[in-house]
């Protein structure tokens, strides 16, 4: 496209776009500023009773136990133990499509900047055919307390982890798109056992990490609404349904989405937040984007950021746009999983350079099978439409910021969408208790940098115990 309709399509997609994000509901005008939820009693949600279930049916048979809610028990408050292990026949047919590929010609420059290049998504199809064992991470989720409760009309899976250590601070940390529970798994360990992981009892925490509603074992809405707003509705019901009267939030991507709108909630218990990627970018900043008119005075931290904004508002929201718009449209990437692959690969421009590397034998935050784990995941489940809808449903501004009325802290990572300034987030949070610009790091932290990570969320969190 010439530069001239690129910055046009940009300008035009940032002044009109319903905002569609997980690091794509990118429309930061001042005039999108951010909705505040209207405060709610934590105890009950509406009903809705289209609502799906997780059934054995739509896992293609797979072993499910404790999963499925009678039929029309909206009402049924009950925590169920949930189980899951994919059928061999499943296994075997996802090997046989990988095999089958019809690939496409190779991309004819030299860069990324056609796409996920034939070379990468080759490699990883080699490997997943032939080395990636999903029984392990089975066998590894078999060993975390997993449940599913119904709330608001739809099964919600959770992995809940108390610590054994006295006064552990509840926290609920939540993933985002392409990610799902894997990412969090690295640090249920340091976060539940701090003394295991050069910490002390007073670090403890009780860890509850939910699949996010059309993601993963959670169930697939059938009902329209289901925004971050309807989530962080659900995360506060659910929070009091385990017993905790106080507690912690902790996001990025979507996750950060969904736990800025609990803290605006305000649900009781709820003590503060930590995210990853917050909103942050002031209005004029914004503005200055759509218009593509960088500022003269920018600092160095702030001229980083416009940079990594600048390049992504122009080259990395393809997905988004196409998520946030059409949904539906993706019936490939349910049918393909190497079609899968690329798409889920293709979220942002550092964290596919850092899997590229790994799957050209390179030592990273990330292994060749932690990627495949969790794209496994996705196709197994069914889940890359139903995920797809968060983004058109979702009417937020994603990175404007929304004056988050509780104590904030938040990590800033260097290869992150966009790096934010200490200065921005000042501005954006009132409350904030803890900035801090990490040395490494990308879009999943928890997932890359689980020691670096852990250590946040405990410095973070120190002032709320």
């Amino acid at each position: 496209m010439p530069e001239s309709r690129s910055a046009l399509g940009r300008r035009q997609f940032l002044l009109t776009s319903a905002a569609v994000g997980a690091a794509g509901a990118v429309m930061p005008l001042a005039a999108h500023a951010a909705q505040a939820p209207a405060p709610v009693a934590t105890a009950t949600l509406s009903s809705a009773r289209a609502a799906s279930s997780i059934t054995a049916a739509t896992l293609a048979g797979a072993t499910l136990i404790g999963t499925v809610a009678p039929a029309g028990s909206d009402d049924d408050a009950s925590i169920r133990p949930f189980h899951y292990r994919a059928k061999d026949e499943e296994l075997a047919d996802l090997k046989r499509r990988i095999l089958a590929t019809r690939w496409p010609s190779r991309e004819v420059v030299t860069d990324t900047s056609q796409g996920v290049q034939l070379a990468t998504i080759e490699k990883l199809a080699r490997y997943w055919a032939a080395s990636h064992d999903w029984r392990k991470l089975e066998a590894r989720l078999d060993k975390l307390p997993q449940f599913v409760t119904r709330i608001d009309g739809v099964d919600i899976h959770f992995i809940h982890v108390k610590s054994t250590h006295p006064n552990a601070l509840p926290v609920i940390v939540t993933h985002g798109w392409p990610g799902s529970i894997i990412e969090q798994m690295k640090i249920i360990g340091p976060l539940t056992d701090p003394t295991a992981h050069g910490g002390t009892p007073a670090d403890a925490f009780d860890v509850v990490i939910p699949s996010l509603p059309g993601h993963g074992f959670s169930g697939k809405p059938t009902v329209l609404g289901w925004d971050p707003i309807r989530i962080a509705k659900a995360w506060a019901v659910l929070m009091q349904r385990l017993g905790y009267t106080r507690y912690v939030a902790q996001g990025g991507d979507w996750g950060n989405a969904v736990t800025e709108q609990l803290a605006l909630l305000t649900p009781p218990g709820l003590l503060g937040i930590h995210t990853n990627m917050p909103a942050t970018i002031p209005d004029e900043i914004a503005a200055a984007l759509a218009s593509g008119n960088k500022p003269a005075n920018l600092s160095a931290d702030e001229t980083y950021a416009w940079d990594q904004l600048d390049f992504f508002y122009k080259h990395g929201l393809a997905y988004a746009q196409e998520m946030g718009n059409r949904p539906q449209t993706l019936y490939a990437i349910e049918d393909s999983p190497v079609g899968l692959a690329a798409w889920m690969l293709d979220h942002d421009a550092r964290s596919y350079d850092l899997i590229a590397r790994v799957f050209d034998g390179a030592t990273e935050g990330l292994t060749r099978d932690d990627i495949l784990d969790n794209v496994t995941l996705y196709w197994l489940t069914n889940t890359a439409v139903s995920s797809a809808r968060l983004y058109w449903e979702s009417k937020l501004a994603f990175f404007a910021p929304k004056h988050v009325p509780l104590p904030t802290a938040v990590s800033a990572f260097p290869d992150e969408i966009y790096t934010a300034p200490k200065s921005w987030t000042e501005r954006a949070y009132p409350k904030l208790i803890h900035y801090k610009r990490m040395p490494k790091g990308g879009h999943f932290a928890a997932w890359e940098q689980p020691k670096a990570f852990t250590e946040e969320l405990r410095e973070s969190f120190r002032p709320l115990r």
